[in-house]
């Protein structure tokens, strides 16, 4: 990191968050500070949702998903289309009919309010979770690469949001995250330029994608329904479908956005637009990291993106071996690289089949090096985290971006970080603050309220940057944060489609059916029966049927 990174590393951010600030210092009533006065347009909901989804560890875990896995995780996002549909015709005018400051107001008009107090606190605890989560992803990487001291990260991250949070609420979170997704463009796609412009001469992007196809890297449908594959066009059409569902239309982080709109048609104009833009935007952002790939078939790579996995080795009895593993790797490296040049030098098919055929195997070979290389991680360290898919586009940025555009990617991290949280927070609050406080508390004037939800929203920022100081690295972050919402999602979709669908069930059948439904997703999850998008489709399934049993049981017994 040079000077000059740092410049545009904390020019960017001080201006995102002085910028929300200034804009939002005054809110006059709970509309204005939790529904933002209702004064959104439908291209800023529709940023401010994408925003919402999209954070740090989309920007960092996607990227190393491709580079290991190809762009098969793209089918994750085949539901979202179909769920912003549903949800654009029947929550959003169902909500604005009944004016509601949170998706679970409604349920208490439904049910009863134990109903709505229990959705409500199935949200807090997982969305309180994943705030934790969207503030340790970056930190835990950039404390990795750059050697910085985790805890001091997480409360550096945490504190930036938290200031222009609690000042201007709803309407900060929208205004900053145009900012915000701004600078994540823009950095993202002048980093997909210079890999194009770093691969050698003769490479050019129609040949690099035939490079990244010969590699399995491009193979986006898998149309086969084994469980034992988690991305599968059926998981995400189904799967993904339901927990978009519950994501957008229960979830008072997404919720939240599109109350905040001036009408029906501009929140529902904001979802349209996400459900047309996401999975192009994951595409491509799953695009950089197989050009990342294709860039490495030409450039030396480490045998483990983690480098402080790499250092535990260096300092420990294996570090001889590790040596030697390296060596070998230059060695296949090099063989790679005069094979990918000699395949598109030749114009016989059967020589290319061949060629194309000792580059895999010569990539199997390096990846039977990196499984070696895992191994002597444990060695010397058992508690080290050898999965490295979540490092890997971090180094590449700071190993071969130029001086300044290292800064505005770090600034592209942290203000994903940045503009996950601030909407969790403020979902955190409102929900806290409206479904909870409010509801037990009595009637008090306005700015009782705004300063309550202040004071909430301040509470989970500290909380969210304890998680976030405890936490531990998983297997891939953005599937953590997916699987998280999986346990409790499904549930809470279930009973809000019991509310809307079928009235015969009561608040009492509905309330046992999703406590009982609670702890069978958790036990499901924990045995590790179905891959996780499933239990979506499984949790919501499960209570509907439920709840239909319990209240037949009732009323015969009435």
């Amino acid at each position: 990191m040079q000077i000059i990174d740092w410049i545009v590393l904390i020019g960017t951010l001080l201006f995102i968050v002085l910028y929300g600030t200034y804009k939002t210092r005054n809110n006059k009533n709970v509309t204005d500070y939790l529904k933002g006065g209702n004064s959104s347009n439908w291209w800023t909901i529709g940023i401010s949702v994408m925003a919402t989804q999209a954070s740090a560890i989309t920007f960092l875990s996607t990227p190393g998903q491709a580079y290991h896995d190809g762009m098969g995780f793209v089918q994750f996002y085949f539901g979202l289309p179909i769920a912003m549909v549903i949800i654009c015709m029947v929550f959003i005018p169902l909500y604005d009919k009944l004016k509601v400051f949170t998706a679970y107001e409604y349920l208490e008009s439904r049910f009863d309010l134990k109903t709505r107090s229990l959705t409500a606190i199935l949200f807090l605890i997982q969305r309180g979770l994943a705030a934790g989560i969207t503030i340790f992803a970056p930190s835990i990487i950039l404390s990795a690469v750059l050697g910085w001291d985790l805890v001091t990260l997480n409360v550096i991250i945490g504190s930036l949001v938290i200031i222009y949070t609690v000042s201007g609420g709803t309407k900060a979170v929208s205004i900053t995250q145009k900012q915000q997704m701004a600078v994540i463009f823009a950095g993202m796609f002048i980093t997909f330029l210079i890999i194009l412009n770093y691969l050698p001469q003769e490479i050019s992007f129609t040949k690099a994608l035939e490079l990244a196809g010969a590699n399995g890297k491009l193979d986006i449908l898998d149309f086969s329904f084994n469980l034992d594959n988690r991305y599968t066009f059926w998981s995400g059409i189904i799967g993904g479908t339901f927990l978009a569902l519950s994501y957008f239309g229960t979830d008072q982080s997404q919720v939240q956005r599109y109350l905040s709109g001036k009408s029906v048609k501009e929140s529902q104009m904001g979802l349209i637009m996400n459900g047309l833009l996401k999975i192009p935007m994951q595409f491509f952002i799953l695009l950089v990291g197989v050009m990342v790939f294709v860039f490495y078939q030409f450039n030396e790579s480490p045998l483990n993106f983690n480098p402080t996995a790499i250092e535990d080795v260096r300092n420990s009895e294996f570090a001889a071996e590790f040596h030697q593993l390296e060596i070998d790797k230059k060695e296949i490296e090099l063989a790679i690289k005069d094979k990918q040049l000699l395949y598109f030098n030749i114009e016989n098919i059967i020589d290319k089949k061949n060629i194309s055929n000792e580059i895999t195997y010569l990539n199997s070979l390096e990846n039977g090096l990196r499984e070696q290389t895992k191994e002597l991680i444990l060695k010397a360290n058992p508690a080290a985290e050898t999965n490295d898919k979540d490092y890997v586009f971090i180094h590449f940025i700071l190993t071969n971006l130029p001086r300044g555009l290292i800064g505005l990617l770090l600034a592209v991290i942290i203000s994903a970080a940045m503009s996950s949280t601030a909407s969790e927070l403020n979902a955190l609050a409102s929900t806290t603050a409206i479904d909870l406080y409010k509801r037990n508390v009595g009637v008090r004037d306005e700015q009782h309220y705004v300063k309550a939800s202040k004071w909430f929203t301040l509470l989970w920022g500290l909380i969210a940057i304890s998680i976030a100081c405890v936490a531990h690295l998983f297997d891939n972050l953005i599937q953590l944060v997916n699987i998280i919402g999986s346990i409790f999602y499904g549930n809470v979709l279930g009973v809000f489609l019991l509310a809307f669908f079928i009235k015969y069930v009561k608040s009492n059948a509905v309330f046992w059916a999703a406590i009982i439904t609670q702890l069978i997703i958790i036990y499901l999850w924990y045995i590790d029966l179905m891959p996780y998008l499933w239990l979506n489709l499984v949790g919501c399934s499960i209570v509907i049927i439920i709840s239909i049993i319990i209240q037949l049981i009732i009323g015969n017994r009435k």
